[in-house]
């Protein structure tokens, strides 16, 4: 099934298409591609690339500055953004504070911060995640003790996703410790080059360093930097949440991985014939080609309810679940078409089963691993399954 677009709409399609064939360097197509970890130098040459167009914030409305596009723009410009192997945004200024910042921001926070997230002169990364609260995320312990005009901070935070480009961090800290859990958070920012910040790298299994650890021992941060009211912080997070929870769906990267799987099933030959050919491989693709689709057209309705609203709401919960078990899905059909040529080792195992498949399948046991992830991060599939039956389902 395919979406009938509009004769504008095609000729939106068009001019993304030029653009980024025009205006998209080949080293960072070619990164993206291989699946390599994307240095900072990539990731923020392609930000200003986007932000001269006017197409960064794609989430913003014209006021703040973003493109003001409907929902089926949004989702023709993902689809082929990844297509040409663009990057991904990085989503923690962009699409998670600075919406935050729009609805709870003081005018004051609103007038600095933004215009900064915008050029790319701040970094941010998310202050979520503890040791003892991931996907229980209300029993956070990170402490912020008012003293005067500071907050003073004590606790940790981990996973904190590319940290170690970021030079500001928004927190959620416990600000009452002897109320019900949820209403002692507040939402807190803070600048990482104050005194009493100790970021640490985490190696993840696949060997790349994309995630941190952070420590706060006696951080003193200006009390003006909470964002909202004080102990409003769990409604905060939560709309934040909502707003991340449907970038990670990644439609238009999976859209492309399907199409990669295929060609890489054309390529393998088992018991003489095509991979593809094969009936429970074809039996599988099928399946998640069908539920790819489903999930295109739920993305779609979701991006209008939002416009229509303001924010994404507790449906995005769906888009999370299935977007990360079809992305989970497509690594594994991936790593099962290439055998052997999967394998992490170098040179001659696995040189002539690598002949094989399209060059971007080469870093295929580094993806599959890293991708476990998906299914835990921004909340568990299993706590999202929970969200729907109480939010939604009112069970």
């Amino acid at each position: 099934m395919d979406l009938t677009f509009t004769k504008e709409e095609q000729a939106f399609r068009e001019e993304v298409r030029t653009f980024f064939k025009e205006n998209l360097p080949e080293d960072i197509s070619s990164a993206v591609k291989a699946g390599s970890e994307l240095t900072k130098d990539i990731m923020e040459r392609y930000h200003a690339i986007l932000a001269k167009k006017g197409w960064l914030a794609v989430t913003w409305p014209k006021e703040y500055g973003g493109p003001g596009w409907t929902p089926v723009e949004r989702h023709i410009f993902d689809e082929e953004s990844c297509k040409f192997y663009a990057p991904r945004i990085v989503p923690f200024g962009l699409a998670m504070l600075g919406p935050v910042l729009q609805k709870f921001g003081s005018q004051e926070q609103k007038d600095y911060y933004l215009p900064r997230i915008m050029s790319g002169e701040d970094w941010w990364c998310q202050g979520y995640s503890e040791p003892g609260a991931g996907s229980d995320l209300a029993s956070l312990k990170t402490r912020a003790v008012r003293d005067g005009d500071e907050w003073v901070i004590n606790g940790q935070k981990t996973w904190t996703t590319l940290g170690q480009h970021a030079d500001k961090i928004f927190c959620l800290c416990r600000t009452d410790p002897d109320v019900k859990q949820q209403e002692g958070i507040s939402f807190i920012l803070v600048d990482l080059d104050t005194p009493g910040i100790e970021m640490r790298p985490i190696k993840l299994i696949e060997g790349g360093h994309e995630v941190n650890e952070v420590f706060f021992t006696d951080v003193r941060v200006p009390y003006k930097n909470l964002v909202g009211k004080e102990n409003q912080g769990w409604t905060i997070a939560k709309y934040l949440l909502t707003h991340e929870r449907t970038g990670i769906a990644g439609v238009g990267f999976s859209m492309l991985a399907l199409e990669e799987v295929k060609a890489l099933a054309r390529k393998v030959m088992r018991n003489g014939k095509p991979l593809l050919e094969d009936p429970l491989f074809a039996a599988r693709i099928a399946q998640v080609e069908v539920d790819l689709e489903a999930m295109k057209i739920t993305n779609l309705r979701m991006l209008f309810k939002a416009q229509k609203q303001g924010a994404p709401g507790p449906e995005t919960s769906i888009l999370k679940i299935k977007g990360t078990v079809i992305n989970q899905e497509l690594k594994d059909l991936a790593r099962r078409a290439l055998g052997p040529s999967a394998a992490p080792f170098p040179g001659a195992i696995t040189e002539g089963n690598l002949a094989l498949a399209p060059e971007n399948h080469a870093n295929n046991a580094a993806r599959y691993f890293n991708n476990r992830k998906t299914s835990i991060f921004g909340g568990s599939n299993e706590i999202q399954r929970n969200i729907l039956s109480k939010a939604v389902l009112e069970l």
